[in-house]
């Protein structure tokens, strides 16, 4: 406390006026930041929400002062954001709870990393320059953050403008990582032409010509995009079923037979309007469906799907025992009788008159909701944090699963959070999916932001690859998305039923499907030069100095 009163005295009036100042521009510009994000229908704040947060970290020297700015900011952007993790409905799991609220102070902390590249190039190659770099550090650390163990990168700068239709189209070039750099750099442009308004006219002119020949080529590129769009001739007809059932409670024992019931009707009402795909939910069933243990429900739905002659593809927990030490696989577990086995988050895709069932298992698992990150490292971990639900243990699937049971359609699912990484899903595509599958379960999260952002950030994947996107949630929202990312019908939140709809079909493959890589490795590449250029540079001036 005496550390804190002393920094407190040395502040004159008009410092502590001018810090009060700093930090309310930049609360300003986390609540722009999050007012941007779905379901807020005002995307176009974030193209100049970073523009008091700019002025704020260069008028500041050190990385100390810099970095607690920055942290207040992106605090007030994830607590608009990001407020609904935690669940906090009166089922809710504690450690759901605890998850929820330390995300809020944690997630905050991971955002120095651009403000820290941000001083070390200011160090180097002093404000206008840093500036302009800034774009290329904020998408090296969103990459970056994607792909770590305690990856969660669902507040990607590019997720924001997904309500702004035209502007996005320009992702099935850039994708979102594109966005995250076009949308960063308009509020550079025009940060530096407020600046130089009144002291320099030529660079004025300049900044601010540049923020709009940007913003207009993406639009224009948008607008061209959508008018001249031809449909491929191709479509199914899926089917997507809403069982509407209590997340929390389906996982009692004693109503499974009732559950497959619901389903099954659902189903038969789709099959009734021709649909020839159909889709339930993650996790469907609270069963390891293929065990050996459920022949009889396995049997009703091979039934269901040779009397319609459809295919069905749910989501379902998978588990496989190993009784030969010679079939083990690395990561297998162990039950109380020593017997080694695998689990997995997966999609079953049942064919009509065939009773192979094929899967895929799930592998950008939700870190603590599904796996303990750093789990090989730290395996104590393992008995510390389990959920009430039993669903934090998983296995990594190993394998990009496309579903092709007939020449005409090749199909590929996606699990929950596994739809907000764009070049995960781009794999998929690249290895000849002609339609993207979403099997979700948002009803942890009740009526808050969450179950919405999660499927407007699907949209993005639709125009990234140019495929139809089609969504089956557990309580919602269910919906079919084409192409052009616009969503063509959808359910309501926490109803049960089933919508049943035309999905197009395409093989064509874009720049972004090819290369998704392209501009995450332009950034890192930039923040690893900067990085190394600071450390030479402060070994230079310690030797002169010395």
């Amino acid at each position: 406390m005496k550390i804190f009163k002393k920094y407190r005295a040395v502040l004159t009036p008009r410092q502590k006026s001018a810090l009060k100042k700093e930090r309310l521009m930049v609360i300003f510009s986390g609540l722009l930041l999050g007012l941007s994000f779905p379901p807020f229908p005002v995307p176009v704040f974030i193209f100049f929400a970073f523009i008091p947060y700019l002025k704020v970290i260069e008028n500041r020297n050190s990385l100390g002062e810099i970095n607690r700015i920055s942290y207040l900011m992106n605090f007030v952007f994830s607590l608009v954001t990001l407020y609904w993790v935690g669940s906090w409905t009166k089922e809710a799991d504690p450690f759901l709870m605890i998850s929820g609220a330390l995300l809020l102070f944690v997630n905050p902390a991971l955002y120095l990393i651009p403000s820290t590249l941000y001083y070390f190039s200011k160090k180097t190659f002093g404000k206008k320059i840093s500036l302009l770099l800034f774009p290329f550090f904020w998408l090296a650390f969103e990459f970056l953050y994607s792909v770590t163990d305690l990856r969660f990168p669902w507040l990607a700068l590019g997720n924001g403008v997904v309500k702004f239709n035209y502007f996005i189209q320009i992702a099935d070039i850039v994708g979102a990582y594109g966005l995250t750099l076009i949308i960063l750099f308009i509020n550079v442009f025009i940060y530096l032409s407020i600046k130089e308004r009144g002291r320099n006219k030529k660079l004025f002119v300049y900044y601010s010509t540049a923020a709009s020949l940007v913003f207009i080529a993406v639009i224009v590129y948008g607008s061209l995009k959508v008018s001249s769009y031809e449909k491929s001739g191709k479509k199914i007809k899926v089917g997507l079923i809403q069982p509407d059932f209590n997340p929390w409670k389906k996982w009692e024992a004693g109503n499974l037979d009732e559950q497959l019931e619901i389903y099954l009707k659902l189903s038969e009402k789709a099959a009734r309007e021709n649909a020839k795909l159909i889709v339930w939910p993650e996790s469907a069933l609270p069963v390891y469906l293929l065990s050996g243990n459920y022949e009889n429900e396995v049997r009703k739905i091979h039934e269901f799907c040779d009397r319609n002659n459809v295919y069905l593809m749910t989501g379902m927990p998978d588990i496989n025992f190993f009784y030969e030490d010679d079939t083990v696989p690395e990561d297998a577990k162990q039950t109380a009788g020593g017997i080694k086995y695998t689990s997995y988050n997966s999609i079953l895709f049942f064919s009509p008159f065939k009773r192979d069932v094929e899967k895929y298992a799930k592998i950008m698992l939700v870190p603590f909701g599904e796996r303990v990150p750093f789990l090989e490292e730290l395996p104590l971990l393992d008995k510390l944090i389990t959920w009430q639900v039993g669903i934090s243990s998983w296995n990594v699937g190993k394998e990009i699963k496309i579903f092709e049971p007939n020449k005409y359609f090749k199909v590929a699912g996606v699990i929950c959070i596994e739809s907000i990484y764009p070049y995960f899903v781009s794999k998929f595509v690249d290895k000849g999916a002609d339609l993207l599958v979403v099997v979700t379960n948002d009803s942890w999260y009740g009526y808050s932001s969450g179950p919405f952002q999660h499927k407007e950030f699907a949209q993005l994947r639709a125009v990234e690859n140019r495929r139809a996107v089609v969504r089956a949630a557990n309580g919602g929202i269910s919906c079919i998305i084409d192409p052009l990312g616009r969503t063509i019908s959808q359910t309501g939140l926490f109803e049960r039923t089933y919508l049943a709809g035309n999905a197009e079909l395409r093989n064509d493959k874009t720049f972004f499907t090819s290369y998704p890589l392209l501009f995450p490795s332009i950034s890192l590449m930039i923040s690893g030069i900067v990085f190394v250029m600071f450390l030479i540079k402060r070994v230079i001036k310690n030797e002169k100095s010395n």
